[in-house]
């Protein structure tokens, strides 16, 4: 099983990348909230995978969190749910709106996510119930534009967006992004 891939991008065709591993070209398809935090064509990067083995093909799916690769694994165990779906359903909505749906139980604003129905909303609000953790639902608070820039940054790093709020709290409130960032990873480590 391949569990994370690092190396440089080579290409970005969304929803799929292609990531350089020492020579090696791997195809990932990612959710769209994965596709728009990666770095730039040659840039390196490293991505969580979950690999799908079918008859006719094998097909790795990346993200840059632990959670969204624990939603997707979560996601595919549910009867109907194919790894596309899931891809389509975390590429319209982050995990944290996902585990708010489930726990206020609104059917109505998954059947907005292409490729999902009726039925299958309401299946989803049933198998996720309970599974998905409610602080995933707690969005980070952020005082302004540094702050959020701070936490995007750690997100794209592979931070957690928990571990990340919890280091956004210890910075001084006026820091710059590049000196937050910083402050940050000191903290995390």
């Amino acid at each position: 099983m391949i569990g994370k891939l690092s190396g440089v991008i080579a290409e970005k065709s969304p929803p799929q990348v292609l990531i350089d591993v020492q020579g090696v070209g791997y195809e990932v398809d990612v959710p769209m909230s994965t596709f728009f935090n990666l770095p730039g064509l040659g840039e390196k990067t490293s991505l969580l995978t979950h690999l799908s083995i079918r008859e006719d093909a094998h097909v790795l799916f990346g993200f840059l969190t632990a959670e969204e690769r624990n939603t997707f694994r979560l996601l595919i165990k549910i009867s109907g749910v194919g790894p596309k779906m899931a891809l389509s359903l975390l590429s319209g909505m982050s995990v944290g709106d996902l585990a708010q749906t489930v726990a206020k139980q609104e059917a109505g604003r998954l059947v907005k996510v292409p490729g999902i129905g009726k039925k299958t909303a309401e299946r989803l609000l049933l198998e996720l119930k309970g599974k998905l953790s409610p602080d995933l639902a707690l969005p980070v608070s952020v005082a302004n534009d540094a702050q959020a820039d701070i936490l995007q940054a750690l997100v794209a790093l592979g931070y957690s967006e928990k571990e990340a709020g919890t280091a956004l709290k210890s910075l001084p409130p006026d820091v710059g992004v590049s000196e937050g960032i910083k402050l940050a990873m000191k903290h995390l480590s």
